[in-house]
């Protein structure tokens, strides 16, 4: 699928999103109204790449342990800024004893501050967003903005018990309450999403479940 300020299709299909015109049309003076693909149910027959304009910002949603650093990981060949790989350098430079909640704030300005500098670099980028803070978006979103982009959302849809084997998987998982926090702003978003509410300043929503993602080889930008 190529997401475009005013047209999106698959790359495997050339299918157009919903409420969009079945070919290409030049961009208008104002902005589209928010673009909702459902991929989810589809048994692994999804697209195989989503492609974004150039100067757009993707951030990738969904609850802890559902997939999102994995995803980014086998996908994204381009700029992308994981909060999990910035808290493993962290980890990487810490006395084993020291709880990762002592300088939890020291990897969240670190986070912050170097997804930043790669959204000042102008080019597209792909993010990572644990979903509980909505503040992040809206700044993602007005960036986009400015630099002539788009912010997209990618939604991935898993159920708590999965979310929760997988981080069980990856040897490390967050408090219960975190988790419960999460997953009550997971649920806001997907019900939004799911009733074409997209949070303010998103061009368009892709809703993924895990066969969804699976499927996907490719998470890139054009140009």
């Amino acid at each position: 699928m190529t997401v475009k300020r005013t047209t999106a299709y698959a790359t495997t299909s050339g299918i157009a999103l919903p409420g969009q015109p079945g070919a290409p049309v030049v961009e208008a003076r104002t902005r589209p109204a928010p673009v909702v693909r459902d991929l989810r149910e589809r048994s692994g027959r999804g697209p195989h790449a989503l492609l974004f304009g150039p100067r757009d910002l993707v951030v990738i949603t969904g609850l802890p342990g559902s997939g999102k650093s994995t995803l980014m990981r086998r996908t994204v060949r381009g700029p992308r800024v994981d909060s999990q790989d910035t808290r493993d350098r962290w980890d990487a430079r810490m006395p084993g004893f020291l709880p990762y909640a002592l300088y939890r704030p020291l990897v969240r300005l670190s986070h912050y501050a170097g997804l930043r500098r790669a959204v000042r670099r102008g080019g597209g980028v792909v993010v990572h967003d644990c979903g509980t803070q909505a503040w992040v978006r809206g700044w993602l979103a007005r960036a986009a903005r400015r630099r002539g982009g788009v912010l997209h959302l990618l939604v991935l849809d898993v159920d708590p018990d999965t979310a929760l084997e997988g981080q069980r998987e990856r040897g490390r998982g967050v408090s219960r309450y975190a988790f419960l926090r999460h997953r009550r702003a997971a649920a806001r978003l997907l019900r939004a999403v799911d009733s074409g509410e997209l949070p303010r300043g998103c061009g368009s929503a892709v809703l993924l479940d895990r066969d969804a993602a699976g499927t996907l080889r490719r998470i890139g930008f054009t140009g």
